[in-house]
């Protein structure tokens, strides 16, 4: 019959099956040299150059802002410690506070080089924070957005965004480090401690990009991937603290802080007998990192993770009904977190706080009048509790911006469209998370000042006055709070693509906040932080305009953020 097909041949077979082989042998060849390196950084300087021009605004930032600030340490400490007496008081009082240790690290003398690099105690935080989320955003954050699977179907190889990612972190942090280095030797600090002062942000930088590289691998999502980091780097400030505490006490724990490497940075002991040796201690622990980040992109599917995410019900609850209720099941879990760790974090301030006050009654009267320029007027108490209520207002304006953005990766990941198909418009779907952004951390203001009025007032025998005392010294907090969630939601309506830059502004506020009073700054440098418009509570004098003014920029910001989302498109990638 015509149809049927004719017998194959013997010698057709048979040239297919040695074409057969040779693919395979070609493609074994190729995925040898793939895992030997060979093509593995296939495409890396092209990806190099994207990440390069999406962050041409945020890395020239993150670049500059910790370069300037060491510089601005020597002109502040040469005008308001001029002599070496003035200096050695100044370091007697510090290296004795605990609140300073945990916050800047261990110091260990009292020259100039010294006391800048140890203020900047708190820069390589910074550096370690903005380096690993810069890994995640064009890693983890580019599979979840579905671009790194277009970018996958060109000539690019697997670990390419990822090698990408770590030289884009990994090149600013050293950047960063020289630039340190060369502004330090510029004011005449020695050569040597300037480079090792340098050198101890670059190191933090890399160390923590290698981090970020890590927890993207971990997780489905980059929200949860940036979780985790944060959670790695609080840790590592924790053990910091423990062992720099424990090493100038002369407990056991000194050691603990080698385990972390925030506390690295100090290990280099810049302009006090630098340890270089510590360099290659940074450089082993990016290698493991990074060695730990590859083999697990290797052996993931695109855009999973170690970590998969719990299926929910194929039926939503009775109560998802709302956009507010949509709003409370994703807010829920970090609001719970936030809440709980104030409420444990102030009793324990106000446990310690009266044992403090005592010490520094004791002290001289040049530590007492620099933590009266911290703290302002009142009792020696007041005046800490002064300084650990804006550090509560900056965490707590972190946390308002965070939650602001949620919209932002709502709109990024593709949700939203779902959401505005149906009856929701959408102002009633942005303002169920804005006010989970607003209420949520005035909850958590209202927590922390109950906790710590509670055991303040429980160790001086005085709840019933020192209670409402705290409640107001937290709340008073609250309108630069909402000023910083009305700068991210103000972004993400008017400029959705640089909604990240919220995070930027608060870094700013609070830089030349925490410097200006202490290092007396010119009064419009510190004019230019948010919280020096905050009445100085417990023990200063409560005034009510600079607190409507807030409020109201809070409210004009939304209500910018709420004309520009109409009237854009959505969503913007």
């Amino acid at each position: 019959p015509l149809t049927r097909s004719p017998p194959a041949r013997p010698q057709l077979v048979e040239a297919l099956a040695r074409r057969g082989d040779e693919l395979h042998r070609a493609q074994h060849v190729r995925d040898h040299r793939t895992a030997r390196g060979g093509e593995a950084m296939t495409g890396t300087g092209k990806l190099i150059r994207l990440a390069l021009r999406r962050d041409r605004a945020l890395l020239p930032l993150w670049v500059f802002l910790p370069w300037l600030f060491p510089l601005a340490f020597v002109a502040a400490f040469n005008s308001g410690y001029p002599t070496a007496q003035a200096r050695q008081e100044y370091a007697e009082t510090s290296t004795h506070n605990t609140a300073f240790t945990v916050t800047y690290g261990a110091l260990h003398g009292s020259s100039l080089g010294e006391l800048v690099a140890w203020r900047a105690g708190f820069i390589p935080i910074v550096v370690g924070l903005i380096s690993m989320l810069t890994v995640i955003r064009h890693t983890r954050a580019e599979e979840e957005a579905g671009r790194r699977e277009l970018i996958g179907a060109t000539v690019v190889s697997r670990h390419a965004g990822l090698a990408a990612a770590l030289i884009t972190a990994g090149g600013a942090s050293l950047v960063l480090g020289l630039l340190a280095a060369l502004g330090l030797i510029s004011q005449g600090l020695p050569a040597a401690g300037s480079l090792a002062f340098g050198s101890g942000l670059a190191a933090v930088g890399c160390v923590f990009a290698a981090v970020g590289a890590v927890v993207a691998q971990l997780t489905t999502g980059a929200g949860s991937a940036r979780g985790i980091g944060i959670v790695v780097l609080g840790a590592a400030f924790l053990l910091r603290g423990i062992g720099d505490v424990s090493g100038k006490a002369g407990g056991g724990l000194g050691w603990v802080s080698w385990l972390s490497p925030i506390g690295w940075a100090g290990q280099f002991r810049p302009f006090s007998g630098e340890r270089w040796w510590v360099l290659g201690l940074a450089a082993c622990a990016v290698a493991a990192l990074t060695a730990v980040a590859v083999t697990l992109s290797g052996r993931r599917d695109l855009g999973g993770g170690l970590f998969h995410d719990r299926l929910g019900p194929a039926d939503a609850a009775p109560g998802l009904r709302t956009p507010l209720a949509l709003a409370w099941r994703l807010h829920r879990g970090a609001l719970v977190g936030r809440v709980a760790g104030f409420a444990l974090v102030g009793f324990a301030l106000g446990s310690i706080a009266e044992s403090l006050g005592e010490m520094m009654n004791n002290s001289t009267p040049a530590a007492r009048e620099v933590l009266a320029r911290i703290g302002g007027p009142g009792t020696v108490v007041d005046q800490f509790l002064v300084g650990m209520m804006t550090m509560l207002g900056v965490v707590s304006a972190g946390l308002a911006i965070q939650a602001a953005l949620r919209l932002r990766a709502e709109e990024s990941g593709g949700r939203v469209e779902s959401v505005l198909a149906t009856a929701v418009d959408r102002l009633r779907w942005a303002g169920g998370h804005l006010t989970f952004a607003l209420l949520g951390s005035a909850l958590g203001l209202v927590v922390f000042g109950a906790a710590v009025g509670l055991a303040y007032g429980t160790s001086t025998g005085d709840v019933g006055r020192q209670l409402p005392r705290m409640l107001g010294a937290a709340l008073v907090q609250l309108p630069a709070v909402w000023v910083f969630a009305g700068v991210a939601f103000a972004l993400f309506g008017l400029l959705p693509r640089l909604s990240a830059g919220a995070f930027a502004v608060l870094l700013v506020s609070t830089l030349f906040g925490w410097v200006g009073a202490e290092l007396q700054l010119s009064q419009w440098v510190i004019d230019l932080s948010v919280f020096a418009h905050i009445p100085q509570l417990p023990g200063g004098e409560v005034r009510v305009l600079p607190l409507v003014v807030l409020t109201a920029m809070a409210v004009v910001l939304i209500g910018l953020g709420l004309v520009g989302l109409r009237r854009r498109d959505l969503p913007i990638g």
